[in-house]
């Protein structure tokens, strides 16, 4: 297990980086999942420093896959996913539907 070195935390931090903005997320949504006392990046590595130490890589890769699981599965128990999901459609096919009687009559 190799250890923790400014050169992992470097990397880390350009994967959090990129991470973060390809999940749509912020420091703030990764200090929450985290735990972590501050936003900065330093604490954020802080608290992944300590998973190092506890199980190396695979442990932070761990970590950071179920916080992305949880973060998915924020999003699908959202209301507004679960309107979208069930019909998309449905307020414009009902505006379609007033619009025929309308213009029907």
């Amino acid at each position: 297990m190799s250890g923790w070195s400014g050169q992992v935390e470097d990397e880390l931090t350009l994967l959090l980086k990129d991470w973060l903005k390809q999940q749509g997320r912020t420091q703030a949504d990764l200090r929450r999942s985290l735990q972590a006392v501050s936003t900065r990046m330093p604490a954020l590595l802080e608290v992944l420093e300590r998973e190092h130490r506890l199980g190396g890589i695979p442990r932070v890769a761990a970590r950071l896959c179920e916080i992305e699981a949880e973060w998915v599965g924020a999003n699908a128990s959202s209301p507004f996913n679960n309107q979208k999901d069930a019909d998309p459609f449905s307020q414009l096919d009902l505006l379609l539907q007033e619009i025929r009687d309308d213009c029907g009559s």
